[in-house]
């Protein structure tokens, strides 16, 4: 390993050439392209849309900032940026502002050379001490992202108060040379807005009203939600022209990308994998669907989003739900079924904003929904209900099964086997495995819970299935219903 310069002189003598933090990122960029290697590993689904727009953003050296909804990636993306920067960079020693050691921008940096000269002391810092970010409140202070002057570091030195070494500096000139990220941008107020004005156009900072000017070297990177333009706040029309890329993100487009996400992000691997954890693949694509179908339902706010976070959290809590029942059973191994689904609801019911109508139903009613035709969307891709007609008969004529979220397998499968056709629906579909009775009961349950959407049996919320319900008269009134002229009490 290359001995790192520790002075000035040795830096200088190895020949170190200093970067600006864009021109750094945008060399290292084209570096990673040419190698063919993954931008942001990682993230999934953006490939081919936002992913493109921020490598023109960061090869053009503009701020940017990124739009969206809740949930999708935005603060992961932006702690990514980190990876272009070089693995270590070389500042003065105890400088607070990252000083690059050939152009300090402040007065300790330059006493420093002037009293050093080439003995200096320089340390390495890495990426991780060159990403700032910041999450937009409305009470941040332009004290608290640029500086102020701090009388008690004045007294202590015996500095006249106007003194630059007084100054207490904010976490934007603690971030020179590498990259400061806010999130929520519209929260902050417009005063504070106004502040980063001279960062993005001259790169340059000013504290309270002393003649303190600092030539920052800063890549600025914001996040917000396109609804806070005017629902909390806004970002004012000067800041927001300063900004070189404006970029869209979005929720996965595909049920495929939502599952990937969710298997990549979600906590599956128990124990270190102590204990098996088999996910079947209806199960997956239905926890994805219920997300998917909520972003589209009039009862929940689109404006808010459905994050993404809603299958990933649904997905961990049906696993947990299995893992319970696993070892209360004493079965070898976690496999999830759509009982496991409904146990989950507490994960689906706090992480959407309903609107008017979906207040009066109740998060509860709209989480029940919004699984029953998830489920009924998936049993349609491997069966048609006209070719069910023995299992449905089985039902209307009395038929009655318990399925418990907290039964083993092997008595659920005692239950599934006194009903008729069922057996050979799940071979038809190839879901029927004597060898593993997890995995039947499983799709046995997706196969009822099917049926039970397209209304041909019922489904109570004990889990219990039965004779399909008529459906009450559309009439009007309280006290009969109408059929042609008369009425019937």
């Amino acid at each position: 390993m290359t001995q790192l310069a520790t002075t000035l002189g040795a830096l200088r003598a190895s020949g170190y050439r200093t970067r600006s933090v864009k021109a750094e990122m945008r060399e290292n960029l084209i570096a990673r392209l040419k190698d063919g290697h993954t931008m942001f590993p990682g993230i999934v689904g953006y490939d081919d849309t936002v992913v493109p727009s921020l490598a023109n953003a960061v090869l053009a050296r503009h701020n940017f900032i990124l739009l969206g909804l809740r949930g999708q990636a935005k603060s992961r993306i932006l702690r990514q940026l980190a990876t272009l920067l070089d693995p270590e960079i070389p500042v003065l020693a105890g400088s607070e502002v990252n000083d690059d050691p050939f152009a300090p921008i402040s007065k300790y940096g330059r006493e420093l050379l002037r009293d050093a000269g080439d003995d200096a002391p320089i340390e390495w810092i890495a990426p991780d001490r060159r990403y700032v970010e910041k999450l937009a409140t409305p009470d941040v202070t332009v004290a608290d992202l640029i500086g102020d002057m701090d009388p008690i570091r004045a007294a202590r030195g015996g500095h006249l108060l106007s003194d630059e070494l007084t100054i207490n500096f904010g976490l934007l000139p603690r971030a020179n040379r590498g990259i400061f990220a806010i999130n929520e941008l519209p929260d902050l107020s417009g005063k504070v807005q106004v502040g980063l004005f001279n960062v993005l156009q001259e790169g340059d900072i000013q504290i309270k009203g002393f003649p303190v000017r600092m030539p920052l070297d800063v890549m600025l990177v914001f996040s917000a939600n396109p609804e806070d333009y005017t629902a909390r706040g806004k970002i004012i029309t000067p800041l927001k022209d300063r900004i070189g890329s404006e970029i869209l993100t979005h929720y996965p487009r595909t049920t495929e990308e939502g599952m990937e996400i969710t298997r990549q992000e979600a906590y599956l691997s128990r124990d270190g994998g102590s204990m098996e954890v088999s996910i079947p693949p209806f199960v997956a694509e239905l926890v994805e669907r219920v997300a998917f179908l909520a972003r589209d339902d009039k009862r929940i706010d689109r404006r808010s989003g459905v994050s993404q976070r809603m299958p990933i959290s649904v997905m961990e809590t049906a696993v947990s739900n299995a893992e319970r029942r696993a070892v209360i059973a004493g079965e070898p191994r976690i496999l999830p079924r759509i009982a496991d689904i409904y146990a989950a609801m507490p994960s689906i019911t706090g992480k959407m904003e309903l609107e008017y109508e979906g207040e009066l139903q109740g998060a509860q009613a709209i989480a029940r929904d919004l699984i029953a035709a998830a489920a009924r969307d998936v049993f349609d891709g491997m069966w048609d209900v006209s070719m069910l007609d023995e299992v449905i008969e089985h039902f209307d004529k009395g038929g009655v099964l318990q399925i418990s979220d907290g039964a083993s397998a092997d008595a659920c499968l005692a239950g599934l086997a006194a009903v008729k056709g069922l057996n050979e629906a799940l071979e038809g579909a190839g879901l029927s495995n004597p060898a593993d009775p997890a995995m039947t009961v499983a799709a046995a349950e997706l196969l009822l819970e099917g049926l039970a959407a397209h209304r041909k049996i019922s489904r109570a919320e004990s889990g219990a299935y039965g004779r399909a319900k008529a459906e009450r008269p559309k009439g009007k009134g309280t006290g009969g219903f109408k059929f042609g002229d008369d009425m019937f009490s």
